[in-house]
């Protein structure tokens, strides 16, 4: 009797426990959303550049819709077919297969070097901030992934040594992502698209307002529109992600090293510009110069991947994968 007590008592007490797992889990998704990296991995889209064949085909001159209205077709695109220019600001100048810099992922032995130098015109210099966009082929591949199958992103981010940077203080890269979602306007919800991120932004001692060169993620943005600053960033590599979910929220995270997010790496949970996310599009990488003629900061990232929560109310697929119409 006594033993048959001490497992009834065992067995409550593991029960209560369980429950306030789950409890606080979901209280922690509600508020948090998703973790990003948590489900199942897509295979079709994402990258981890590890083939040695990996090139990208350049077909330069390269687009400048957004600055004069020029889309100069045919695109760029990698020869795996999972990456692409963008019409609207053109493609980084250097794309290149690397080796992965030390302290990378575990096995990891190819990463991915991107660099601008000509981000405005092609053959005419601006002397202004601009940027160009690297795009990871998801719509294309498997069309517009609704927030219902909470998608999450997820990438590993080389940040070199100070030195590197170019000696001004302006963002230099960002993780965007290209979303669509609804506002109210009066009796009415539009439907557009805009693009939620976080940019890495240097400070640099040349600059009178720094008295050391330092770097921050600049997260965009509130329910106004604006961009806000988040974490410190220091050389060396970093874990960026985002996730989005059915409540139309864009949650962010970052953390210091190549470990998987947890729920201690969470910035910040926001609805950019007042818009309610429907569906993500697509990833993007931002390089970013003055475009005067200097080349950019070098940048490495290394296993770009895309993950989706099961949907229970969604047919999936023998993987267990939303099956996207």
């Amino acid at each position: 009797m006594h033993r048959r007590m001490v497992f009834n008592l065992l067995r409550a007490v593991g029960a209560i426990l369980l429950t306030l797992a789950v409890v606080r889990a979901t209280t922690f998704a509600q508020s948090h959303g998703v973790i990003p990296g948590t489900g199942v991995r897509l295979t079709k889209v994402g990258d981890d550049f590890e083939d040695e064949e990996w090139s990208y085909v350049f077909n330069n001159p390269k687009s400048s819709e957004e600055q004069d209205g020029q889309v100069r077709l045919p695109g760029g695109y990698s020869t795996n077919r999972r990456w692409s220019e963008s019409a609207k600001r053109g493609h980084p100048d250097l794309i290149r297969r690397v080796p992965t810099p030390e302290g990378g992922l575990p096995g990891s032995e190819g990463s991915l070097l991107l660099a601008s130098r000509a981000t405005g015109v092609p053959g005419r210099w601006s002397n202004s901030l601009q940027q160009d966009d690297f795009l990871l082929n998801i719509r294309s591949t498997m069309g517009a992934i609704p927030v219902s199958a909470r998608p999450s992103i997820v990438v590993r981010v080389f940040v070199p040594p100070f030195e590197k940077f170019l000696d001004y203080s302006a963002a230099s890269f960002a993780l965007r992502a290209d979303v669509v979602g609804t506002k109210s306007s009066g009796w009415n919800a539009k439907s557009e698209p805009y693009w939620p991120g976080m940019f890495i932004v240097f400070n640099s001692e040349t600059d009178r307002q720094h008295a050391e060169d330092s770097a921050f993620l600049r997260i965009r943005a509130n329910s106004r529109g604006h961009d806000f600053a988040g974490p410190q960033i220091t050389p060396g590599w970093w874990t960026l992600g985002m996730s989005f979910t059915p409540d139309g929220r864009v949650h962010y995270y970052a953390r210091q090293g190549v470990e998987n997010l947890t729920r201690d790496d969470y910035l910040t949970s926001q609805s950019p510009y007042g818009f309610t996310c429907t569906h993500l599009n697509t990833v993007m990488f931002n390089i970013a110069n003055r475009d005067d003629g200097r080349w950019s900061t070098p940048w490495i990232i290394d296993d770009v991947e895309v993950y989706l929560l099961r949907n229970p109310s969604s047919t999936a697929s023998e993987q267990g994968v939303f099956r996207l119409k």
